[in-house]
Order: structure tokens, then C-alpha cells, then sequence
């Protein structure tokens, strides 16, 4: 049960150490510091298995599982705590820190001396202190319970983790009012709950060690100290590991909301782009239809999903900054009453599923496109009035966006046709 628990666990560190690879391999500091912690901690759990043990073991020296384990853990803590404080060493507009915050900026400055010194003397102890192990039983601190120095080994490691973990909750439970989104919020105080338990670990621990050092206990309450803090243990990671996923959900939703929007504004965006594509920022593939026009929908899917662009969201961004810039360069070429035709024609064909203004606008732009090759009305010397409401704020321009592109798919060629061989009637 313990092996497929530290799987288990040692699975989630790793999943989160592979959705943080691509920004770690792009230089992000500190994203590279969270993507070693989760390496680190992954690979000291699979020390702690019963092969991990085996595939040490066989390297000739006694328990080098447990040392390993031990140092990949401090490994860990130093580059979690190290990452933790730089991200919330300052608080406040005016760079104000309070009391925890600095605090933390102290153990910041202060944790990989820290971390260096626990492991050196943890190694001198355990290569030339320790002695022989006592086989007979699995739990480390019993296997050499005759001397000293375990004491002092497992006593730093155990204050070195408790330590860190009581800065990382300080941090992390402060930082859940500032939260920005509900899942960092309850990532946030999940992390901060599993430092909490972690600092409990190590203060039974602690104490566990004490008593052992001084006197005898029965294997009864060895095995029960043992059996309470690995659940701890267990617990902390487990809750540790959900809490580094939880704010994950908020930008897979984020992304999943921009690809959909992608998938919906897509036709429009690349019919406008390829009627202006000295407009957009990057123009539309063409390298499939050059071969073949059947295979259009190849080159869609490239502008999707092959883009320049850092991020779907960013995408998203740049499809609809497109849009608004070739209806700006299309404003040159509709006549100038083309709007009052639009709302016209749109009041006296009612869809449900749309808005009027959104039908207006949707066959404005397609009437507007049809004039394109026609030469530029030179009467007013201004550009056609375009009176529709793309929203006030990005997420609102987006949603507008996408019903106009759903209007759009609607229109044809004969509504531009019939929009500008009438005139309007009725609208006000």
C-alpha cells in the first residue's frame, strides 16, 4: 500500500513537473525553480518505493536510499522556499512589507546556505557516524537507534522541513485574500494546509526522536508513530500536489474558451484577412489552396493551431484586433448610408438566434466586402459611418465577435447584392 501510494504521489509531482516543462525550457525563472521542485520531490518519493530502495541498495552501500531521499528532499524545500518568497517577498502598492513578508525575504537570502550546511553535515554523519545498519527492521531512525548521531542527522532534517514549511504557509495563507481567481484561491489554501501538516509532521517527529534518543520505546508505538506520521506525510503531498493543480483549471478553462472563440471567429477573421492581408499582422496561410482550393479548411486549421502567436488567448486577441482593423479600411469603400440600408434590411428579416444590430452588422460587412474592387467613393472624402456597439471591455468585444461571425455565416452574396441595389426603408 505504501509503494502505490508513493507512486501515486510521485505520478502527481511528476504530471505537474510536465505542464511546467515547455515554460522552464523557455528560461522562466520561476517557473524553472517550481519545475526542479517537483522533479526533486517526485524522485525522492520513488526512493522511498520498495524498487527505488532496490535499484540504490545494489550500488553497494548500506540504506544510500534513505540518504538519497533525505537530500532530494532538501533539494526540493530549498527550491520551493526559494521560489515562494521571491514571488511574495513584497506586498502592498507602495513596496510596504509586513512582518511574515519579511521574514520570508530573510529565509530567502538565507536557504540554500541553509540547505547547503544541513546536507554536508548530513553527509559526514551518514558516510562516517552512522555505522552499521540493524536489517531487522525498516524504519530508519530504529535501524541505527544505538548512537548520537541519527539524532542529529534525522533532527536537521526534520527542523530544516519544518521550517520552510511553516514560511511556505505563512505565504501561501496570506496570499489567498489577493487571489485573483477562486481556484488560486482554493489551490492556495490547500498548499498552505498541507505546509501546516507538514510542520505538525516535523514537530512529532521531532519529537518522536527525542524520546528514542533518551530512552527505549516498544515496536507498538514504533510502528504507531510511524503509521500517524507517513499519513501526515502522505496527506501533505497529496494535498500539496491537488493545490499546484487547482489554479492549473482556471487557465485550461481560460484556454478552452479562447480555442472555441478561435474556432467560431475563424471564417470571418480569414476571409477579411485574405481580402486585406496587408492589414493583419500575419496573414493567412495559403499553402495548402495553393495546391488545391478543396483544401482550404488545411490552411484554417494551420492559422488555428500553427500560429506565431505565445498563447491561445493572445490568438484570440490578435484575431479580433484584425477584424476591427480591416472593417476600419472597409469604412473607405461602402457607400456612405450602407449602415441605414444594414438596419433596415435587418428589421425586415428578423432571425431569432441574432440581434438586428448584429444581423446589421453582419451584412454591412458583407456588402462592404463586395465593393472592395469597385473604386473608392470620392464624394464626402470620409469614411462610411459604422454605428455598432463591439462591446467596452475585451471579453465583451470577443462575445460580440463571435455572434457577428455566426451572423455572418448566414449572409450570402445576394443579401450584398439586394443591400446595395435598395434603398432603405424604415429605419430611423
Amino acid at each position: 500500500m505504501s509503494d502505490l501510494l508513493a507512486y501515486l504521489i510521485a505520478g502527481l509531482l511528476l504530471i505537474q513537473a510536465g505542464l511546467r516543462a515547455k515554460s522552464a525550457v523557455r528560461g522562466h525563472r520561476r517557473d524553472r525553480s517550481l519545475w526542479g521542485a517537483f522533479v526533486a520531490f517526485a524522485a525522492a518519493w520513488l526512493s522511498r518505493t520498495s524498487a527505488g530502495y532496490a535499484v540504490l541498495d545494489s550500488l553497494g552501500l548500506p540504506d544510500l536510499a534513505y540518504f538519497v531521499k533525505h537530500v532530494l528532499s532538501i533539494i526540493g524545500i530549498c527550491v520551493i522556499l526559494r521560489y515562494v518568497t521571491a514571488v511574495y517577498r513584497t506586498a502592498g502598492p507602495d513596496g510596504e512589507r509586513s512582518r511574515a513578508v519579511r521574514l520570508s525575504a530573510v529565509v530567502h537570502r538565507v536557504a540554500t546556505r541553509a540547505s547547503a550546511a544541513t546536507v554536508l553535515v548530513m553527509a559526514v554523519i551518514f558516510f562516517f557516524l552512522l555505522g552499521k545498519p540493524d536489517t531487522s527492521t525498516p524504519y530508519f531512525i530504529a535501524r541505527y537507534h544505538d548512537g548520537a548521531a541519527v539524532a542529529v542527522y534525522m533532527g536537521l532534517f526534520y527542523l530544516y522541513a519544518g521550517v520552510a514549511a511553516t514560511v511556505c504557509a505563512v505565504q501561501w495563507g496570506g496570499a489567498v485574500k489577493d487571489a485573483p481567481f477562486r481556484s488560486l484561491r482554493i489551490g492556495l489554501r490547500m498548499m498552505s494546509t498541507a505546509m501546516v501538516i507538514t510542520t505538525v509532521y516535523s514537530v512529532l517527529r521531532i519529537a518522536f526522536l527525542l524520546v528514542v534518543t533518551f530512552s527505549r520505546v516498544s515496536n507498538g508505538t514504533e510502528h504507531t508513530q510511524e503509521m500517524v506520521t507517513d499519513t501526515l506525510l502522505y496527506l501533505c503531498f497529496l494535498l500539496w500536489g491537488l493545490g499546484a493543480i487547482a489554479p492549473a483549471t482556471h487557465a485550461a478553462r481560460e484556454r478552452y474558451h479562447a480555442l472555441r472563440s478561435l474556432v467560431e471567429l475563424s471564417p470571418l477573421w480569414r476571409q477579411l484577412a485574405l481580402r486585406f492581408p496587408d492589414a493583419v499582422r500575419y496573414r493567412p496561410s495559403t499553402l495548402f489552396t495553393r495546391v488545391t482550393a478543396k483544401a482550404a479548411r488545411l490552411d484554417a486549421a494551420r492559422d488555428l493551431f500553427f500560429s506565431p502567436d505565445p498563447s491561445l488567448p493572445a490568438r484570440l486577441d490578435r484575431f479580433a484586433m484584425d477584424v476591427r482593423d480591416v472593417v476600419f479600411l472597409l469604412r473607405r469603400h461602402a457607400p456612405h448610408d450602407l449602415a441605414e440600408r444594414a438596419f433596415a434590411r435587418a428589421e425586415n428579416d428578423l432571425r431569432p438566434q441574432h440581434a438586428t444590430d448584429v444581423q446589421a452588422e453582419a451584412l454591412w460587412i458583407r456588402a462592404a466586402l463586395s465593393t472592395v474592387d469597385e473604386p473608392v467613393p470620392e464624394s464626402t472624402g470620409t469614411s462610411a459611418p459604422y454605428p455598432f456597439d463591439p462591446g467596452a471591455t475585451p471579453r465583451e468585444e470577443v462575445t460580440h465577435l463571435r455572434n457577428l461571425a455566426s451572423a455572418y455565416r448566414l449572409t450570402t452574396a445576394s443579401d450584398a447584392l439586394n443591400l446595395l441595389t435598395r434603398q432603405p426603408t424604415g429605419h430611423s
